[in-house]
């Protein structure tokens, strides 16, 4: 007591009280500039919600109407003055509606109020999308309304925070500690008011001297005072981060998903303690939404679980979430394994969203960054197929343990996935991510849960595929939470899916017949290339191309072959880079798609499927073409996911090159009972009377299948 005493006494009453007020002043003034700034937004939102609202009510029968007056008022008389929707009733004044025939001026009044009521709730349901195509005045008003905020910084959420809890703590204290400071109030106060006044000012230092908050409200403060930009310097900051504007849109205007989703259908009592879970965010630079932060704390709640969302939906940033909030707890080493591809990537994202450092366990300099990360800690980011050979000591606690695209650790007898059983084994929280854990088949996806919960993957029967999916998700819901784009991605650009089918030049023709002959499925795949000169998909392929830069967009090509890319490379000519292949280091990978991503205007980038569908971000990208059809369904949704994420700001066309009458036909039609098998299963409908065996296909029996089926085929015309 006497120590606190002394340490108050050591600073004068007066400049304790001035300090403390200066504070709570720039608290205050935080808090009222971050009000101003979201009410602009508020404001730019109201007219485009009302003419989504509008657009809504055109397509809204008049007898919803009835419906919300219980069947009171007639609408009779309405019909058949040609007033058919509800927008028709909106835009007619009640002396209008009252000088029809059967509807006298309380009917007219009540019609128009049930109209109005129809309106305000279209127009709170109503989402707002930020499309680059359409910048018209009110889009760009609130283009111009977020950057305000967003130009803010990722700081900006904790020192609003912070500024709320002193506003909360430093007003009483303010307020009772003037006597201190004033010899005319404290002779004035009473014995009771002098007391408190003492206690109020030794708090008031003790707020001053444990907070270190006054540099992050100032600098917040300043961001949010800057004068607005133009409209131009807007819609292009948008452009460089759109998801950083959508994930701030989507939280002003409260265009959530419906719960279940964002919760990935989880059993009720399970998702109520998962919303339990607080989530520090101190050591985070990155605003979650609300189904990301869910995911952050299911892993923290669970803590060893699979998350596979669908691709695109920020599957980094949950568990960098999560790493966050442990640091905040006293865990000091973390481990990431991922594939080569995207070891870069994982750097980068963890450098730009959180405050602790990012340790690249890889390369020539492996060695030294190992001991600096054993050392001093931070996340250490290596591959999994280097995760056998890291040399760590067996009393180093991990405060988590991350597998990115976890399926690469399904077959148990495999190297990489005994490293990552190893590490599971002494690591009491783990974290695995992959956009496609039940690939094949449900035995695949068990092996997955035997690496985090051996007891809960024995419950995992054959049987469970039978009975549904439902059953499915009903027992692996205490370690797998899965969301979809289209559930919780609301603001997210159309994707439109054109099959681009071709007939076969004479000299596609004639290549393909040959491969049929030898029975050479691969050849069979890339038949419509061997002839470049005389190729009908290559020339199709370039007419889009052609298109695509007449509009100035970014274009993504994608081929299981690399023949086939350097095709398309002589075909398209300088506007092509890459290609990206499995040959290219994970370096130069991530080279290519920042000059893809930094060229203004139209380019194109070639990607051998495998390489460039795995791990890198290509939402620069608004079309993309797929050069034959996959054996996997799913290697083709991971492609064009790449391009179709959050942050892409406009529609991504996906054009997929196709022959009728041969291998690609038959792939597609072998195929798509495995495709609807695999989302059955992976989002939430029953299976209904399919067999468990039927969800895998491989690609040797595909091949010899079709190849048999051709050679028929072929011999008989």
């Amino acid at each position: 007591m006497a120590g606190e005493a002394r340490r108050t006494r050591s600073v004068p009453p007066k400049e304790s009280l001035r300090d403390g007020r200066a504070l709570l002043d720039a608290a205050r003034g935080l808090l009222e500039e971050h009000r101003r700034a979201v009410a602009e937004v508020h404001a730019a939102l109201e007219p485009l919600r009302r003419d989504g609202a509008r657009r809504h009510l055109a397509s809204m029968p008049v007898a919803r109407i009835g419906d919300l007056t219980h069947g009171r008022l007639r609408l009779g008389p309405l019909e058949r003055a040609g007033l058919k929707t509800v927008l028709d009733v909106l835009d007619t004044t009640p002396y209008r509606l009252q000088l029809l025939p059967g509807i006298g001026p309380q009917t007219a009044n009540q019609l128009h109020a049930a109209a109005g009521q129809l309106a305000d709730a279209a127009a709170g349901a109503t989402g707002v999308r930020i499309d680059v195509e359409e910048r018209d005045d009110r889009t760009t008003a609130l283009v111009v309304a977020l950057h305000r905020v967003v130009a803010a910084g990722p700081d900006l959420p904790r020192a609003r925070a912070a500024a709320a809890r002193l506003e909360e703590e430093l007003r009483p204290l303010v307020r009772d500690a003037r006597p201190e400071a004033s010899w005319w109030r404290k002779a004035l106060s009473g014995a009771p008011e002098r007391e408190r006044a003492r206690e109020a000012l030794g708090e008031l230092q003790r707020v001053l001297d444990a907070r270190d908050t006054g540099l992050l409200i100032a600098q917040a403060s300043v961001d949010l005072l800057r004068p607005a930009v133009s409209a131009d310097e807007a819609w292009i900051d948008f452009e460089l981060r759109a998801s950083d504007y959508q994930t701030l849109l989507a939280e002003l205007a409260a265009l959530n998903p419906e719960p279940d989703a964002a919760e990935g259908f989880l059993p009720r009592d399970l998702a109520a303690v998962v919303k339990d879970q607080p989530l520090d965010d101190a050591h985070r630079r990155v605003s979650l939404r609300g189904y990301q932060a869910f995911g952050a704390r299911f892993a923290l709640v669970q803590r060893k679980v699979i998350i596979g969302d669908e691709m695109g939906l920020g599957k980094t940033i949950q568990a960098i979430a999560a790493i966050a909030h442990l640091r905040s707890e006293g865990a000091t080493h973390f481990l990431v394994a991922c594939p080569a591809s995207v070891l870069v990537n994982w750097v980068r994202e963890i450098e730009a969203r959180c405050a602790l450092a990012a340790r690249p366990v890889h390369g020539r300099g492996r060695a030294a960054a190992l001991a600096d990360w054993t050392r001093s800690g931070g996340i250490a980011v290596t591959t999994l197929d280097s995760l056998h050979a890291l040399d760590v000591p067996e009393d180093l606690p991990l405060g988590m343990f991350v597998v990115d695209e976890a399926h690469y650790a399904k077959n148990h007898e495999t190297r990489r996935a005994k490293a990552v059983a190893a590490w599971c084994a002494r690591t009491d929280r783990v974290l695995f991510l992959t956009g496609t854990p039940m690939e094949n088949r449900v035995e695949e996806f068990r092996s997955l849960v035997a690496h985090l919960r051996p007891e809960l993957a024995k419950k995992i029967a054959p049987t469970h595929a039978a009975v549904g999916a439902a059953e499915f998700r009903k027992e692996v819901a205490p370690v797998y939470l899965r969301r979809n784009q289209r559930d919780v991605l609301l603001e997210l650009p159309e994707v439109v899916h054109v099959d681009e089918w071709e007939e076969f030049s004479p000299a596609d023709e004639a290549a393909y017949r040959s491969a049929v002959a030898e029975g050479n499925f691969m050849a069979m795949r890339r038949a419509a290339y061997a002839v470049p000169e005389e190729s009908a998909k290559l020339a199709r392929l370039k007419e889009l191309v052609d298109e695509a830069a007449a509009n100035e967009l970014k274009v993504v090509v994608f081929s299981c072959f690399r023949d086939v890319l350097a095709a398309v490379r002589d075909a398209v000519g300088d506007d092509a880079r890459g290609p990206i292949d499995g040959a290219a280091p994970a370096e130069r990978r991530q080279a290519l798609v920042d000059a893809f991503t930094a060229e203004p205007g139209h380019a194109v980038l070639l990607a051998q499927i495998q390489a460039g569908g795995v791990g890198l971000n290509l939402q620069a990208a608004s079309m993309v073409i797929i050069c034959e059809p996959q054996v996997k369904p799913t290697t083709e949704t991971q492609a064009v996911a790449r391009a179709h994420r959050m942050g892409q700001v406009r529609t991504v066309q996906v054009h997929r090159l196709l022959t009728p009458r041969g291998v690609d036909q038959r792939m597609l039609e072998i195929l798509r009972g495995k495709a609807r098998l695999f989302d059955e299963y992976a989002r939430r409908s029953h299976l209904a009377e399919r067999a468990p065996d039927a969800v895998d296909v491989s690609e040797p029996s595909l091949a010899r299948r079709i190849v048999e089926e051709e050679q028929e085929r072929l011999a008989a015309s």
